[in-house]
């Protein structure tokens, strides 16, 4: 009975292994789906407080004078980007409707030339979806070379049907590394090798 148990044992243990084994396999790409349908999710809602694409207006926007929202700047670097990057103003006061111009600077404090991207974010997450940037520089990558410093300016509007509940917002930036650093680097590093096979060919060719 005994041997009969073991065997059984030894049948089936194959089996739960496989099936432990397909749902990992299962949960991990469940997570992976999940990141690009929170990004929609996310750009749908304004939850989470992403922000937008670049907003054009057929009309002029309707300013309500009566209310006065403070919209405050914050700036973070990851945690490899040799830059400095701050607002001009900590904040401003803003009517709805109204655009407002703001300027950041950047200063690239390495001795190489270095491409960055920003990511906004606003906060409440809640105001996001009428927050309106009808021109800001983390649209497109910025490249800055050793030692340069950028005025980096953002046009945005916050609309008139923000939710009378919220008076105060938060709209922050991360500047993060571009890819093309990457992508420069290894083709510095590429020319580099090659030049230096060139000149050892050279000098071997002279001395023979």
């Amino acid at each position: 009975m005994a041997a009969q148990n073991l065997n059984n044992q030894t049948t089936d243990n194959p089996r739960v292994i496989g099936k432990l084994l397909l749902l990992v396999v299962v949960m991990f790409g469940f997570g992976f789906a999940l990141v690009p349908l929170y990004d929609v999710f996310c750009d749908i809602t304004g939850l989470n407080g992403k922000t937008g694409d670049k907003v054009s207006f057929a009309t002029a926007p309707i300013v309500d004078e009566s209310r006065t929202i403070r919209v405050t700047f914050l700036t973070n670097l990851n945690e490899r980007m040799p830059w400095r990057f701050e607002p001009q103003h900590n904040f401003v006061d803003v009517h709805p409707g109204k655009p407002t111009t703001i300027n950041f600077i950047a200063k690239n404090v390495s001795s190489k030339s270095i491409i960055g991207q920003a990511v906004p974010s606003v906060s409440p997450g809640l105001a996001a979806a009428y927050f309106q940037k009808t021109e800001c520089f983390c649209f497109t990558e910025q490249k800055l070379e050793a030692g340069e410093e950028k005025i980096m300016p953002v046009t945005f509007i916050v609309s008139s049907e923000l939710d009378k509940d919220i008076g105060d917002i938060v709209l922050s930036y991360t500047f993060f590394t571009s890819k093309q650093n990457q992508d420069l680097s290894e083709a510095k590093t590429k020319n580099h090798s090659q030049n230096k096979s060139f000149i050892l060919s050279l000098n071997q060719d002279q001395k023979l």
